[in-house]
């Protein structure tokens, strides 16, 4: 019988893709080539996605990373998870909302009503490379918005694309003794209807300010920032008794690397590169059920429910 494992080596990719295996072989030769030893292979495929994980024994999460970090190619991804983090039971999963949760930003579909898309697009741009202070950028977007009727949250609400995956995702974490949490940059009017088709019991976002059925252009109350959602994972997962190390993080932009390297696991997922540098997981396929694999969730533990529709 061999010890718990130190750490986890978990290889992913889309369903299909052939070079899973020589990705695989190149990652457990080098985390044996650093002093590690490798146990217990098992395969995490699901009906969209492969995924397989090997326990690693002997060697440290950050020599572990250090060592398989070379061995990533353009279709597969290499990361390593803390034994900790391995398993069913209780644990906090924080997804972002706008390019994380769903595909789009909300921010650019209201926009798109007061034809000042392009130009917020590209403020939204630089600021998840981190080329902005978010709360700045923030409220010069949302200022376009002035003199919208508060119509365009619905009409936006409805042309919002939940990102594949995100129902199994959810439904296992639950499932399997885990909550699931959302915090955004973006609106509270839309957040709390995209989670409630998911069973998510806590959001938080920031307000729009409206006056007399129309937009104001401002943001009512603080601007959840960087350092708010790092502070929503801290003080959440103390609020349910759940350790750090079996706290999850999931973003793509600048305003989401604060929690995602204060979680357990912190996972850019198809994420700008200033994000994918600095985070201790990256996942570059845009499923969101794959995240079950660096939990170590089988497919025989997952709860095979259809994303919601908009």
């Amino acid at each position: 019988m061999t010890d718990a494992p130190t750490c986890a080596l978990v290889v992913t990719a889309a369903a299909g893709t052939e070079a899973l295996g020589t990705v695989l072989g190149s990652a457990v030769s080098a985390i044996e080539a650093a002093g590690g030893s490798t146990h217990g292979t098992r395969s995490l495929d699901g009906p969209c996605t492969r995924a397989t994980l090997v326990e690693v024994q002997g060697l440290g999460l950050d020599a572990a990373r250090s060592a398989v970090a070379p061995c990533a190619a353009d279709d597969v991804d290499v990361n390593v998870v803390p034994g900790s983090a391995l398993g069913p039971g209780p644990r906090l999963v924080v997804l972002d909302v706008d390019s994380t949760l769903i595909e789009d930003e909300v921010i650019e579909l209201l926009a798109d009503a007061a034809g000042t898309r392009e130009e917020v697009a590209a403020v939204t741009e630089r600021a998840m490379r981190g080329e902005l202070d978010f709360a700045e950028s923030l409220h010069a977007r949302v200022a376009t918005l002035a003199g919208l009727p508060t119509s365009v949250l619905h009409d936006a609400r409805r042309r919002v694309r939940y990102t594949p995956g995100v129902g199994r995702l959810a439904a296992t974490v639950r499932a399997t003794g885990g909550t699931v949490a959302v915090v955004s940059g973006g609106f509270q009017e839309i957040v709390d209807q995209l989670v409630a088709p998911l069973a998510i019991d806590h959001a938080e976002a920031n307000r729009l300010g409206t006056d007399g059925g129309q937009l104001t252009g401002t943001v009512a109350g603080a601007v959840v920032d960087a350092d708010r959602k790092q502070a929503f994972l801290t003080e959440l997962a103390e609020q349910l008794g759940i350790p750090q190390a079996r706290t999850v993080a999931i973003g793509d932009g600048a305003n989401d690397l604060r929690m995602i390297v204060a979680a357990g696991v912190g996972i850019a997922f198809c994420a700008k590169a200033v994000v994918r540098e600095a985070a201790p997981c990256s996942l570059r396929t845009r499923r969101l059920d794959l995240v079950l694999a660096l939990l170590g969730i089988g497919e025989d533990a997952v709860s095979d429910v259809p994303d919601p529709r908009a």
